[in-house]
């Protein structure tokens, strides 16, 4: 029983051992499973025989890889010998097959053309023959592809004709489908042909936009000065007219509007039009193909896409324009030659381009050209040149404003642009000003005839009926600045004029224009150059007293200014809106500041003098003469009031009176100096001596116009002081003071005690015996008894303070 067991056991391991060798891997682990679901310990005995069966196995490899090793060794050596040869035998092989192809390729390709040849050879003649069928009457022969793009609508008919009439006949052959399939094709080339020519079209009026706007400027311009001499004409009352219209050349839809009011010489000249500087058919035939294929929306996109660009590149300008009036000409003449083009593009056809879109092309290009020229503007400093450019922009806006383009804003920037050139002219009228006060010689202006006389006159309003009657030679008050700076206004009123000129305003506003730049010329510039003149040191009194006189006649002249624009602008001065020169506080106030300049130099001049002065303070008598340096400064005055009586009378005696007020102040402080500790009786009577000649020139009447001894009451305190020194009054004085019939009422306490004081140090140290004469003695003790008085006076006042 075991030993049946025993070899069924074995039996089945070895058919298991079978299975596993024969079969596939996937299929191993059912097989295992069946070992161990036999007896218990089956699986260790499969185990030993399969163990057993691997040992076997290896053996047998082992066998066969010693038997084949060899044979693979030498294998192995063959193949490396031959592997040399085979590398070499390949070089040699491609190197065959390329020489072959080299040497085939030509009769390849001759004879590919010649099969091609004979098809299309075979292919013509049967065409040929099917579309004689087609056509009646006598043969023709319809060639499409051939120089038919010369006639681009009647090859797109002839392609219609073909497409929709003869190659249904026929379109059972091949070659009418081949056919039907080119004419897509040919359409394509046609439409990038004339486009092509667009482009060319594009590039060439972009060259040309410069010459269109020059002729629509320059006939702009003649038509402009036709109207204007017309009404000239009509004003005068002629009746006969300046020449016929009869010969009118008008440029509208295909070109410039306007007359041919040219120049005698250049009467008979043809006017250009835009159609004769460029041709327009290259747009025309692009549109009329697009059109007919059916793209018209396409070609009217790129062609206004196209035009933007060109006008932002038209509307760049150069960096340098502002320095030439060529660069702004040539600027302008682009930006017309454009817009002309648009025009004629928009009546000459139908919807390329719409009055919306030149409108807003316009808009655009009038934003960047008002900011461009404002720019521009601003940098040049030349006011011819501001006016040539004015000028410029006037005819650029007329020539726009014909054919229908708005220029409001236009005129609104010249307004702009004028207040810049006023400031220019203001810049170059100081100029002139400044170099008419360094020419001048600030004298009274000599005349020896009367031609002279006359000539003065004709250049300045000057009326005097006593000078008038004086004999020749004589001299008239102002110096030679004075016409010259009534000329030079004049010549301002007209450079302001011309830039008024043709800019559509009515005589009110160009009156007021005038004005109102005229009285910037009085109270700025002129004013600015009289204020800078009279605070030039080199300035003196007599020029001064000169330049007084002088603003006094052209005070008077402004209302010859004013009746000088009125007969200008033809506007009456009564009307309600018109404005009045400044010219009378302008001249008023550049007089206050000579005669405020007059009164500070002569006290200058009397500092001066003063400073001269070198007293002895301890002299012990005085020599009964006055001091040479006051004598020299009155005798100054003197002769510097002799110059003032052409003076208004007021100044001059203004001029005096603050003249003796200063000298009798400058006296006091040099008697009070806190640097002069001692003074002498001597020195006092010197001093009083002095300030008796200051009365005698006060009292001489130096400037005639005071009234009684007004004059020599600037020097009132300095003669009270002196007379309390001189008789010594104390008593007097102590006594009166406060009354107002004191005679030393002028005289104050604080004065009175630091000039005592001064002369107390001086009684004490002038002999050192003075002590033991009785007359000394009681002297000193009346000063020390007045000193303590005035002291007390002195702090009576303070505390009352």
């Amino acid at each position: 029983m075991a030993e049946s067991e025993t070899l069924e056991t074995v039996t089945e391991h070895e058919r298991i051992l079978q299975e596993i060798e024969s079969t596939d891997t996937a299929c191993v682990g059912p097989t295992l499973r069946s070992v161990y679901d036999d007896q218990p310990n089956a699986h260790k005995r499969f185990m030993e025989k399969l163990d057993a069966r691997i040992r076997n196995h290896d053996r047998e490899i082992e066998k066969m890889c010693n038997f084949h090793h060899q044979g693979f060794v030498d294998a192995i050596t063959e193949l490396l010998k031959v592997r040399a040869d085979a590398e070499k035998l390949m070089g040699q092989v491609t190197d065959t097959n390329r020489r072959l192809q080299d040497a085939g390729r030509e009769v390849t390709a001759q004879t590919e053309e010649v099969i091609r040849c004979r098809i299309q050879q075979r292919n013509m003649a049967t065409t040929v023959e099917k579309l004689q069928l087609c056509i009646p009457g006598k043969p023709r022969k319809v060639k499409v592809s051939e120089g038919s793009f010369c006639r681009y609508y009647a090859a797109l008919k002839t392609m219609e004709q073909l497409e929709n009439i003869y190659i249904p006949r026929v379109s059972q052959y091949r070659f009418c489908q081949i056919m039907a399939e080119t004419l897509p094709k040919l359409r394509e080339e046609i439409k990038e042909i004339s486009m092509s020519d667009l482009k060319d079209f594009l590039e060439s009026i972009r060259k040309h936009s410069d010459k269109i706007g020059e002729t629509a400027m320059r006939q702009a311009q003649q038509h402009r000065t036709f109207i204007s001499a017309v009404q000239k004409q009509a004003s005068l009352g002629c009746a006969k007219p300046l020449y016929s219209l009869n010969g009118r050349t008008t440029l509208q839809h295909n070109g410039l509007v306007g007359e041919d009011a040219a120049d005698e010489e250049e009467g008979d000249d043809e006017v250009l039009t835009a159609q004769d500087l460029v041709d327009f058919s290259p747009v025309y035939r692009c549109l009329h193909i697009y059109t007919v294929l059916g793209d018209r929306e396409t070609f009217e996109n790129y062609y206004r896409k196209q035009r933007k660009k060109q006008a932002r590149l038209v509307l760049q300008p150069q960096s340098n324009m502002h320095e030439t009036v060529e660069g702004y000409r040539k600027y302008f003449n682009q930006i017309v030659g454009f817009f002309v083009v648009e025009d004629h593009i928009l009546h000459a056809t139908q919807g390329l381009v719409t009055r919306a879109f030149t409108d807003e092309l316009w808009n655009m290009a009038l934003s960047k050209i008002i900011a461009v020229l404002r720019t521009h503007s601003s940098y040049c400093n030349d006011p011819d040149l501001v006016l040539e450019l004015k000028n410029l922009i006037v005819i650029f806006a007329d020539t726009l404003q014909g054919y229908g383009f708005s220029v409001n804003r236009l005129f609104d920037l010249l307004f702009e642009i004028r207040d810049q050139y006023n400031e220019t002219l203001l810049k170059k009228w100081a100029l002139v000003f400044r170099e008419i006060f360094e020419e001048d010689n600030y004298s009274p202006i000599p005349v020896e005839t009367e031609e002279e006389y006359k000539s003065v006159i004709s250049r300045f309003p000057f009326h005097d009926a006593e000078i008038e009657k004086q004999p020749f030679p004589k001299k008239l008050p102002m110096s030679q600045s004075v016409p010259q700076i009534y000329i030079q206004v004049k010549e301002f009123i007209y450079a302001s004029l011309k830039f008024s000129e043709s800019l559509h305003r009515s005589s009110t506003e160009i009156d007021d224009m005038l004005r109102k730049s005229t009285n910037l010329l009085l109270t700025r510039t002129l004013s600015g150059c009289l204020q800078n003149l009279i605070k030039k040191p080199h300035i003196g009194l007599t020029e001064l007293v000169q330049i007084i006189i002088n603003t006094t006649h052209l005070e008077q002249a402004c209302k010859y200014l004013e009746d000088f624009i009125t007969n200008i602008t033809n506007v009456s001065p009564e009307t309600v809106h018109t404005s009045r020169l400044y010219g009378l506080s302008t001249f008023k106030d550049a007089r206050h500041a000579a005669e405020g300049e007059i009164y500070t130099k002569l006290n200058q001049k009397i500092d001066e003098f003063i400073q001269l002065a070198d007293y002895e303070w301890n002299m012990g008598e005085s020599d009964g003469r006055a001091s040479g340096y006051l004598m020299d400064l009155i005798n100054f005055l003197r002769s510097t009031f002799q110059v003032f009586t052409h003076l208004p009378g007021k100044v001059a005696q203004t001029a005096c009176m603050s003249a003796c007020k200063h000298l009798a102040t400058s006296l006091m402080q040099m008697l009070l100096d806190t640097e002069l500790k001692q003074i002498s009786m001597g020195a006092i009577q010197q001093f009083n001596l002095d300030v008796i000649q200051c009365e005698l020139f006060a009292s001489s009447e130096p400037v005639p116009g005071f009234q009684g001894d007004t004059l020599q009451l600037a020097f009132i305190d300095l003669r009270q002081l002196l007379d309390l020194f001189m008789v010594w009054d104390w008593s007097t004085y102590l006594a009166d003071y406060g009354q107002p019939t004191s005679k030393y009422l002028r005289v104050n306490p604080s004065t009175a005690l630091a000039l005592l004081e001064k002369m107390k140090d001086t009684s004490k140290k002038n002999n050192i015996f003075s002590q033991f004469r009785k007359n000394d003695r009681d002297k000193q003790k009346l000063i020390e008894t007045v000193v303590k008085q005035l002291r007390s006076l002195v702090n009576g006042m303070s505390q009352h303070s």
